[in-house]
């Protein structure tokens, strides 16, 4: 598999839900993981773009696991919990966040010197949406803002445009684990 090809495979994991009894069955930790594996075959040197995207992805991992792991309000734990689960939660989404920036950026600045200057700015347009309406949909949470149903539907489309747009971005030659120049 394209290292891009695993980094878009990993935001479906990571941002995608598929229920069962409550339980997510495209569980996040595994996603941030094979977001890493894909990262790691795009990086050249350990202070590089795609260096700093896998170092995120690599905390989305732990951070998301203890997600899963610390038990929610629903399951009749102390009220002790809750706060600890608040915490989680939200260094979850902002981590998730920060991933997203990261690791479109470190593409952006890979496709970008090669030409494909539309790709890039498409690719900047969404991470900015990504990250705009997931922050906006952090503070509805908090109730700084009312739940108006565009926004999650805004972001959800965002999510999907970004992942799509990284699926047909797998086979540019700039992308490719083997690309020649040092300066990603």
């Amino acid at each position: 598999m394209r290292p891009v090809t695993k980094i878009a495979t990993g935001f479906v994991f990571a941002f995608g839900a598929l229920r069962f009894n409550g339980f997510d069955l495209l569980l996040n930790p595994v996603g941030w993981l094979v977001c890493v594996s894909g990262l790691s075959q795009l990086q050249r040197s350990a202070d590089g773009s795609f260096s700093r995207a896998r170092s995120i992805a690599i905390a989305m991992v732990c951070v998301s696991l203890v997600a899963v792991v610390v038990p929610g309000a629903q399951s009749g734990h102390p009220l002790m919990v809750l706060p600890v689960k608040h915490v989680i939660d939200i260094a979850d989404t902002a981590g998730a966040l920060i991933a997203v920036w990261l690791t479109v950026d470190a593409v952006i600045r890979r496709i970008r010197p090669c030409g494909d200057i539309s790709r890039a700015a498409l690719l900047d347009v969404l991470r900015w949406a990504v990250v705009g309406l997931g922050a906006l949909g952090m503070l509805v949470g908090y109730g700084y803002t009312g739940l108006n149903p565009v926004l999650p539907i805004a972001w959800f489309a965002a999510v999907v445009a970004l992942i799509v747009v990284l699926y047909r971005s797998a086979r540019l030659p700039s992308l490719s684990p083997i690309w020649g120049p040092a300066a990603s």
